[in-house]
């Protein structure tokens, strides 16, 4: 076969470590013999050795500064060439100097992800995670290779192909060849840093930290500031804004980490800060996934603790977090079929109603829309919905698309989705700029602290000055309003004109109405919300400062009436003094509402359309599609869809482990009642895939069962009983910010090779090390959506620990895991199998 090459200009993050290499000759290579991959956490503790290796804080609002002296973007080409033996990725600098070569075809599917955006303050950087044995390297590195691509068309279109190379995480493939395997795996955690207490205040607790008295505490304390770091499985893998102590800390930053390798820790370091001095740690939470309860938010207080393993420790503080963990089981296709029937026999967005509503299954909404996409039918049934929605009945008019509906949610949703560029490209670089000088604006006299109406006058012009340019920035980029919101709009308006007869209205009613109806979406449910809180839509890091917070509140609601088209509504006397920018912004904005309701397919595609990236995405798409009869069956599902990266099966199976965990802690009569129908034959549907997984679960554990050998546990035990830290068992651990009493959270892995092509584990968790307890106790709401607890004051038993739900899969004692990690290699005579039926995943 001809070989076939694929090329990309993107930014590669060379550290300062790296960089300092590159200006000296490399130094002898020096592998390490099981090829893992060093721990990317800091050390953690007071020593000299650990405060060189410390970073200074990742404030997203002095962001040169943190890149400046953490490393730096350099100018990259990467160059993917396909031949006989695998797959080869090139990364060049400055065109010329080979930096890296990455062995694609040994990556796993979860080596290749997206990095969070709190890292480098940038939208569309990938990371590839690989040790020594993966690539080559000018110099010797375990750092995560991170590219950052020109824009999320490419970043997703090179995510797909790399993954098209790589392996996913397949489970029996030698028991069903037909299939290619017999499941794969999917993994993903939410985490939400929401804020924390006693940070900075040792003299609270018991102990101090070196030996400070009162007075130099309550000192120490007074001048700090604090942030977090976010390490899964000991790689970072986010970070906070920093915020001041001592008092309550508050972040309310919320972190999305998918496509996740088995699961072994999520820990959180603390750091704190002082003027002219490098950061050092305060303290850190550790949780262990791996027992986690699965699709379940549980939100409370977690200690933020000090101490080296082995040691005592000190409690300094708390944090309080949400916490979900997902992991699910995903089958072919083929085994979803008649779910799909049934999924498609309806209109989305009924079937979203229905979920919501008598379910109380608000979190699969993103699910059936994402299946809706990838059917290229959402647009369709949202128009379907519309038409029923308005109706034209008099004085309805007054209410409309004003109230909190599936058509109006599932709009927001749309509109979120594929309008993330527009939005950035509309507001996000002078929202930065508002957020960077630190704007302070108040123009009502209570509040304001002016000395003279001189001084209200001029907050007056300022916040004049930045509504004019908040919206000059909207304005001038309408004819980038991509194609799907085009069509949303103008179906909207159209339908209004018609279903109200606005040619009989009032003249002034009746041709803003339709205008009024565009607004209530494009601007009350979209632009609005995000100058209210941008950290929400991912334009600023982080909560903003009260002062700037007011400001963006004062901008919003000129900016929603200016959307109202009505310059004389100001119920404030104080809001007044912007009557003359409304006035003369009036006409921009009717002629802005014309322009992104009007569709013209000969432009359906504007500058988001990215036409030589779509040419490259067909090309890749192509390169698939030849290889696809190729591929085990497995193995090309497992390939994301472009442009959105979707995967049909895989938000199949999360609709199916919800229903299932909710559909009978509902109280639902068996009725006969059409209204009944529809979703008792989505829920019988759902229950039949769960039988076929349960059947493909057994299977594997069946003909795995003998061959393995079960060993006693490693790792540190909990009394449940007492909740008393002090009944545990302390373990060695090479890692000092272990808490002796607080038990090892590592999961056990296999590091044999799925196929051959390597033998590594996932990450640097001793392999030896069974399922231990997880420090959590839970207190379940009704609907299992969200627990509720507090681990400040002790570490009582696993969630896992309760009463099993009844739609339960597979249990820790049950199944092996198989796959890339621990999968269906020839076995090794000369080495014992380790617990091959340990640790595979519980669904609850």
């Amino acid at each position: 076969m001809e070989d076939k090459e694929f090329l990309v200009s993107v930014e590669l993050f060379v550290s300062n470590k790296a960089a300092v290499g590159l200006r000296k000759p490399p130094p002898p290579t020096s592998r390490k013999k099981d090829g893992k991959r060093e721990s990317l956490r800091p050390p953690f503790g007071p020593s000299d050795d650990s405060q060189k290796k410390l970073k200074e804080k990742s404030s997203w609002l002095s962001l040169s500064k943190t890149v400046a002296s953490s490393g730096s973007w350099r100018p990259a080409t990467c160059r993917l060439t396909e031949e006989e033996e695998g797959c080869l990725m090139n990364v060049y600098i400055d065109e010329t100097t080979l930096y890296q070569t990455v062995y694609v075809h040994q990556l796993n599917h979860t080596d290749i992800r997206s990095a969070d955006r709190s890292l480098f303050y940038r939208k569309d950087c990938v990371g590839i995670h690989c040790v020594s044995g993966q690539r080559w390297s000018v110099l010797p590195s375990n750092e995560p290779l991170y590219l950052h691509f020109p824009n999320t068309d490419t970043a997703n279109t090179w995510i797909t192909l790399l993954r098209s190379y790589a392996i996913p995480e397949i489970y029996g493939r030698f028991f069903s060849p037909s299939d290619g395997g017999l499941y794969r795996m999917w993994r993903q955690v939410e985490l939400t840093i929401i804020r924390g207490r006693n940070l900075g205040h040792p003299k609270l607790y018991e102990n101090d930290i070196g030996g400070l008295d009162e007075t130099e505490a309550e000192a120490e304390g007074t001048d700090m500031d604090v942030y977090c770091e976010v390490y899964i499985n000991d790689v970072l893998s986010g970070r906070t804004t920093t915020k001041r102590c001592p008092g309550s800390t508050d972040w309310h930053e919320a972190f999305t980490f998918c496509d996740l390798p088995p699961f072994g820790t999520l820990e959180i370091l603390v750091w704190r800060e002082k003027k002219l001095t490098k950061p050092i740690a305060l303290g850190n939470v550790q949780v262990c996934l791996s027992d986690f309860r699965r699709g379940e938010g549980v939100e409370g207080w977690f200690p933020v603790l000090f101490g080296d393993a082995g040691g005592p420790s000190t409690h300094l503080g708390d944090l309080r977090l949400k916490l979900k963990v997902d992991e699910e089981l995903i089958l072919p296709l083929s085994a979803y079929s008649d779910l799909l029937e049934t999924l498609y026999s309806r209109n989305c967005l009924d079937w979203m109603n229905d979920l919501e509503g008598r379910l109380q299954l608000s979190t699969l909404s993103s699910q059936v829309l994402s299946i809706s996409i990838a059917r290229n039918v959402l647009l369709e049934h949202i128009f379907e919905l519309a038409d029923r929605e308005v109706d034209g009945t008099p004085n309805s008019h007054n209410t409309l698309f004003r109230g909190n509906t599936v058509l109006t949610k599932t709009m927001e949703m749309s509109m979120a989705w594929y309008g993330r560029g527009f939005l950035e490209a509309s507001i996000g670089p002078v929202i930065r700029r508002l957020y960077g000088e630190r704007v302070a604006i108040e123009i009502d006299p209570v509040r304001s602290t002016a000395k003279s109406a001189k001084d209200i006058e001029r907050n007056v012009d300022q916040l004049v000055f930045w509504c004019q340019e908040v919206w000059n920035s909207i304005y001038s980029t309408r004819g980038e309003c991509p194609m799907e919101m085009r069509r949303l709009f103008a179906h909207i308006r159209q339908l209004v004109e018609k279903r109200y007869s606005v040619k009989d209205m009032p003249h002034d009613k009746g041709r803003e109405l339709p205008w009024q109806s565009v607004s209530a979406f494009c601007f009350l449910r979209f632009f609005v919300p995000a100058i209210l809180h941008p950290h929400l839509f991912g334009l600023c890091p982080g909560l903003p400062d009260g002062p700037v917070q007011r400001s963006l509140t004062l901008i919003a609601k000129v900016i929603q009436s200016l959307a109202n088209l009505n310059a004389a509504v100001q119920r404030e006397e104080f809001m007044k003094g912007v009557k003359n920018f409304l006035s003369n912004s009036l006409p921009a904005m009717i002629d802005y509402i014309l322009v992104v309701s009007t569709f013209n397919s000969e432009k359906a595609r504007g500058p988001y359309g990215y036409s030589g990236d779509r040419h490259e995405r067909l090309h890749v798409m192509n390169s698939v599609q030849q290889r696809g009869p190729d591929m085990p069956l497995l193995h090309r599902e497992a390939i994301p869809l472009l442009p959105h990266l979707l995967d049909i099966p895989r938000h199949l199976a999360i609709i199916t482990s919800a229903v299932i965990r909710h559909a009978r802690s509902v109280a639902r009569t068996n009725s006969d009642e059409l209204e009944e129908g529809p979703l008792d034959a989505f829920c019988a549907r759902c229950f039949e895939v769960e039988q076929r997984a349960l059947l493909r679960v057994s299977h594997l554990a069946a003909r795995q069962k003998p061959s393995f050998d079960r060993r006693p546990s490693t790792s540190a035990s909990v009394s449940a009983s007492s909740g008393d830290p002090s009944a545990t068992t302390p373990t060695k651990s090479k890692r000092k910010l272990s808490k002796a009493s607080r038990p090892s959270t590592a999961p056990s892995f296999n590091d044999n090779s799925s196929d051959g092509h390597r033998s590594r584990a996932p990450s640097s968790i001793n392999s030896d090390i069974s399922l231990p307890s997880s420090p959590v106790r839970s207190r379940h709401s009704t609907h299992g959506e969200v627990s509720e607890i507090d681990l400040s004051s002790d570490y009582p038993s696993s969630p896992t620990a309760t009463s099993p739900s009844v739609h339960q899969v597979m249990s820790d004692d049950s199944i092996s895991r198989v796959g890339p990690y621990s999968p269906d290699a020839p076995e090794d005579p000369g080495r014992k199998k380790r617990g091959l039926l340990r640790g595979i995943l519980t669904r609850h």
